[in-house]
């Protein structure tokens, strides 16, 4: 079969992805943060794209008081008089001008109440701290150092003993003696391998080891005390359950992960993208227009005009275009943001009334119906994005649940069932803690919603709540 060439005429349609395409689609999924650094990174790249500047009313001038003969000559010699002495004194004077204008700023009003405050030391900053101040030699402080920089953030060894003296080039018997300085550094029991030791090292400590009771404890009996097997440990020991309870409160009072307190959980400021108010028996949508610059073009497009160069014209237009595009973007966002709000708002109106517990099922495809946009904008005009209720900052995922049916053929919300959930949990008896089957009996009564005892289990899960038997207090 030979074959040949020829050329051959189609015609068909495809989807292309602009590049503004690709940004327009980009911003939409950018949260606050995000998209304000987007914006001033255009802002230093693009020439033909600036912020607008609101224009301030020129205050009417007063009129200045002629002074009279002996006013102005009285005026002339107080100025005369000072100069000279702050020119004598110069930098030796009581007061300088510097200190002067200096008393005078308030540095305090320029920076966030959050900036005001210094950073908490690291766990490694606090024990390196100690390292220095102690009294073992350089050999041993380069083996120290080697522990601290192989720590976890909770504080436990990740590196084995025989990998620190292999880096250090010691034997392990002085790994060994150096881990046990370092476990005894303040927080107590940092640098140990498994939780055991760690409460063992504590123990130590506190002088408590003496007590072959509460020693075997620690070491044998960690998990049935977690399990709450009490029954065998009182048998063995041949104790009462009034003396295990005080050995309870004794290891209760430990603190197994001894790093967790440097720097683990610093607090994460969220702002809102939108406000929602109640006024006037009716809830408003507002953008969060704070912080975000009002883009406008610039004025050297026309003067850009001039230019005799088709290199610079076409450079010109396409920042212009860039420019124009970026404009309109984000118009299209806040707009896009608004009109998904606001269908939220009118689908979840029980909930910004009453609270989570009348949240109403809801799935992106009821919003993007209603607004007349497609399901994918909707979830990226939802994703990172944060709201202000009357009852609290939620963010825009929130409002979106799947769907429980109830006996009269109506729906509710997972979330308005794991709030219930929630409640009921809070108010049992810790003696008598709520089992998973009986919590489905009671969702039913309140809720008249059939809800098997896995579904409840599954929300009590992910909610990070135990089951009733580790909920159980005995004492």
């Amino acid at each position: 079969m030979a074959l040949e060439l020829r050329q051959q005429l189609k015609l068909s349609q495809q989807l292309v992805m602009t590049p503004q395409l690709q940004q327009a689609i980009k911003l939409l999924q950018l949260s606050r943060l995000e998209l304000m650094e987007t914006v001033q990174q255009e802002l230093l790249e693009n020439p033909f794209l600036e912020e607008q500047t609101v224009e301030e009313t020129p205050q009417p001038v007063a009129e200045e008081r002629r002074l009279t003969e002996e006013e102005q000559e009285s005026y002339t010699s107080e100025i005369a008089r000072n100069a000279d002495w702050e020119d004598y004194m110069g930098e030796f004077a009581s007061t300088s001008r510097q200190s002067t204008i200096r008393e005078t700023e308030l540095p305090e009003d320029m920076t966030s109440f959050e900036a005001r405050y210094s950073t908490d030391p690291s766990l490694e900053g606090h024990l390196t701290w100690q390292l220095r101040l102690s009294n073992l030699n350089d050999k041993a402080k380069d083996i120290g150092e080697l522990i601290i920089g192989n720590l976890a953030s909770s504080g436990y060894l990740q590196a084995s003993l025989e990998d620190i003296a292999k880096m250090a080039g010691a034997d392990v018997a002085d790994v060994e003696k150096v881990l046990y300085t370092v476990q005894r550094f303040d927080p107590v029991g940092v640098a140990a391998r498994t939780p055991r030791e760690c409460l063992l090292v504590q123990l130590d400590v506190l002088n408590y080891l003496r007590d072959p009771v509460l020693k075997g404890l620690v070491e044998e009996h960690l998990e049935d005390l977690e399990s709450k097997r009490y029954k065998p440990i009182m048998r063995k020991y041949q104790i009462s359950l009034e003396d295990l309870r005080e050995y309870l409160d004794i290891i209760q009072s430990l603190d197994p992960m001894p790093g967790a307190s440097f720097g683990g959980s610093e607090p994460s400021y969220v702002s809102p993208d939108v406000f929602v108010y109640f006024f006037d028996g009716e809830y408003h949508v507002v953008l969060n227009e704070e912080g975000l610059p009002q883009l406008q073009l610039s004025s050297l497009y026309d003067e850009s005009l001039a230019l005799t160069s088709e290199k610079d014209k076409e450079y010109f237009l396409e920042k212009m275009r860039s420019a124009s595009w970026l404009i309109k973007s984000l118009y299209q966002r806040q707009r896009t943001l608004y009109k998904a709000v606001e269908s939220i708002v009118r689908h979840q109106k029980e909930f910004f009334t009453e609270g989570v517990g009348k949240l109403r099922p809801l799935i992106l495809k009821d919003i993007a119906d209603d607004i007349g946009m497609h399901e994918s904008t909707v979830s990226r005009i939802t994703s990172n994005k944060y709201v202000a209720t009357p009852h609290g900052i939620f963010e825009l995922k929130f409002f979106f649940n799947s769907a429980l049916s109830l006996d009269d053929g109506s729906e509710v919300g997972s979330e308005s069932v794991k709030a219930m959930i929630k409640k009921f949990i809070g108010e049992e008896n810790p003696k008598e803690p709520l089992s998973d089957e009986r919590l489905g009996e009671m969702l039913k009564e309140a809720l008249k919603v059939n809800i098997a005892r896995r579904t409840v289990a599954k929300y009590r899960t992910a909610m990070n709540i135990p089951s009733s038997s580790r909920r159980r207090e005995v004492f």
